[in-house]
């Protein structure tokens, strides 16, 4: 008898390798999706502006990266002796309002290089509830513990976030035709907008992106791991303590379900390789002067060499 589903994922007619350059955005899943390319040693940035929740403040800051916006004091504001940008996340934010322009102005010059080069743009979208400031009518990225009494809450209609999509995928595609698109839904329950409030905001995503998937097949994919959270791993021991963020078993095991299907094959057995020599260098000797430990540190230097050797960008 069989006792679960496993989804079916199609393997990508574009897979990532040791020579693709990832640029991740979007939600906290995207983060956890990152640090594994970052553990793995790939070419990958995620998030530069910090966790992005919804599409509009994505689609914003891919704007902004591409058109080389110039951040001035009109873009931020002082708030809990803190200077913030609401286009970006509060781990942005910084005590001197020059020093926060400083690394608003520098962040959007190195992603536009970042994503003028990618090979693979992957998009993890968080919730389709945002906030809009009463007084200008802007869409927020980040309220930043401002009173929520400044702000109308809205939820994204399907319509409004495949608009929003198509027009990131153009944006990318203008500057740089050769990037593929992965799109993916959190798995992460945003409960505090509601449990069925929750369900309404992802029920959006994953109509809008399948909608949108049809119309640029060419250059975008859906990776469904949402639907691994919810079908494949149907069970509360698979998240954290609050119960509402996949806890590192889950990433663990949706991130290889990731990588069997967007990573190429041989690049699988290097991350293996890679994965022996990060667990060698977290080794930790009783005694570094001992014969045994300088033949460790012998063979490990051996391996890494071997991995520079063939992929001279990796850093250890």
């Amino acid at each position: 008898m069989q006792f679960r589903t496993q989804i079916p994922i199609s393997k990508s007619n574009h897979p990532i390798g040791y020579e693709s350059k990832v640029v991740s955005l979007g939600s906290c899943f995207a983060v956890n999706i990152g640090e594994k390319f970052q553990y793995f040693k790939f070419q990958n940035t995620f998030n530069p502006f910090g966790i992005l929740f919804h599409p509009l403040a994505i689609e914003k800051f891919i704007d902004f990266t591409l058109s080389g916006k110039e951040f001035g004091a009109s873009d931020v504001f002082f708030h809990n002796e803190q200077w913030h940008c609401f286009d970006a996340h509060s781990e942005i934010s910084h005590p001197e309002q020059g020093a926060l322009l400083e690394n608003l102005n520098q962040i959007t010059q190195s992603t536009n290089n970042q994503i003028t080069e990618a090979t693979h743009l992957i998009i993890t979208l968080g919730t389709a509830w945002i906030y809009r400031k009463i007084d200008s009518g802007a869409i927020v990225a980040n309220c930043h513990k401002i009173p929520q009494q400044q702000f109308t809450k809205e939820l994204l209609s399907s319509k409004s976030i495949k608009e929003s999509l198509a027009r990131i995928i153009e944006k990318v595609n203008a500057t740089n035709p050769n990037c593929k698109i992965i799109f993916t839904v959190s798995p992460v329950r945003h409960i505090k907008d509601g449990f069925v409030e929750n369900q309404w905001s992802k029920s959006n995503f994953i109509t809008a992106v399948h909608e949108t998937i049809l119309q640029f097949r060419e250059n975008a994919v859906y990776f469904p791991s949402y639907e691994i959270m919810m079908d494949e791993l149907r069970d509360y021991r698979f998240y954290a303590e609050d119960m509402l963020h996949p806890n590192q078993i889950a990433i663990n095991y949706i991130w290889e379900r990731f990588s069997e299907a967007y990573i190429s094959a041989e690049s699988q057995a290097v991350m293996t390789e890679i994965d022996s020599i990060q667990k060698s260098l977290l080794h930790r000797p009783f005694n570094v002067e001992s014969e045994q430990h300088q033949q460790f540190l012998s063979k490990l230097r051996q391996k890494i060499d071997a991995i520079l050797q063939h992929y001279p960008q990796v850093k250890f």
